[in-house]
């Protein structure tokens, strides 16, 4: 049986995250914390949990290397007496994590100096908590929906007034991204709109996603906006290129856009020389749907030989006939 020197050795010596999982796997720590879980006695996340104790245990191992690093000496290292500063005790702070919430004590120096950047002083939230909450609520869940399912599955009490804080300020980053300014000129624009499912007033209801790509002078795209809307229509697109030529887009050789009514006089009353060019793709349906049905033909299927697809002839029209000579 290996001793706890020879454990430690292991650990030490391990290169990779697989080979420290099988050096814990053999030291056998692993499968009696694991066979506590599975018999209840020790619970995996939530207050309590396994996972938020060895949380607080790295967290509170860097905030003590943090501290020395600060101070310039270690802990009980008595070269620390002729120094200004010192250790001054721990403050207790409970943070919440994916998790978990976890409780920490957050050591101090004499003076109030130390600051710490593991665990910031007023953070409250760590390690992918905000952006759980935001993934939640651009899934469709109400603020009281993502409070309930994180106290319910990680054991996590966040508030709602710290939720909609959270919303918030990613609101406002969207909403500067959206005003940010743009290039002078994009050689090639594309526009075009989808249908998105967009949860309103509880109700998930069918909505126009306007979008602007941009191609600019290296070549690289770019998405210069997104606008939602009830329906896609021409007048709302006379808006969307308004507001881009607000945020800097003073020319635009070509607008490819799909066929829709009143489309290019919309570009044209902003961007007069542009050239609109229709989408290849709506000019294809375009002519297949004009195509009679009772004149279309299956199309023909190859002999058992091998054949190449290009010396496939395919019959011609009596309309595309070229008349015979007399």
């Amino acid at each position: 049986m290996a001793t706890g020197k020879d454990e430690d050795l292991a650990l030490g010596e391990v290169e990779s995250t697989v080979e420290m999982a099988e050096a814990l796997r053999a030291s056998g720590v692993v499968d009696d914390l694991l066979a506590q879980v599975d018999s209840g006695e020790v619970a995996l996340t939530g207050e309590g949990g396994l996972l938020p104790g060895l949380i607080k245990l790295a967290l509170e191992r860097g905030l003590a290397a943090e501290l020395t690093d600060h101070l310039g000496y270690e802990k009980g290292d008595p070269a620390g007496r002729a120094l200004p500063n010192a250790r001054n005790g721990t403050s207790p702070k409970t943070v919440q994590t994916e998790a978990g919430p976890v409780p920490l004590e957050v050591p101090r120096d004499r003076d109030g100096s130390f600051t710490p950047r593991l665990v910031p002083k007023g953070a409250r939230r760590l390690g992918g908590l905000d952006d759980m909450i935001i993934s939640l609520y651009a899934g469709g869940m109400t603020l009281r929906d993502i409070q309930f399912h994180l106290a319910s599955t990680i054991g996590t009490d966040v508030s709602h007034e710290t939720i909609s804080k959270i919303v918030d300020e990613i609101s406002e980053e969207v909403l500067a991204w959206q005003r940010r300014p743009l290039d002078p000129i994009y050689p090639v624009v594309y526009l075009d709109a989808i249908v998105v499912k967009v949860k309103d007033g509880g109700h998930t209801r069918n909505k126009a996603a306007h979008i602007a790509v941009g191609v600019d002078m290296a070549g690289i795209k770019h998405v210069l906006g997104i606008w939602v809307q009830q329906n896609e229509g021409a007048a709302f697109w006379a808006s969307v290129c308004a507001d881009l030529a607000n945020r800097g887009v003073r020319d635009v050789l070509i607008v490819c856009c799909d066929g829709l009514t009143g489309f290019p006089e919309a570009i044209a009353a902003t961007w007069s020389q542009a050239t609109v060019q229709t989408c290849v793709c709506i000019c294809c349906a375009t002519r297949c749907g004009s195509c009679p049905t009772a004149t279309a033909k299956p199309w023909p299927q190859p002999s058992n030989r091998s054949t190449p697809r290009r010396m496939l002839r395919l019959p011609v029209p009596n309309s595309m006939r070229s008349p015979r000579r007399s």
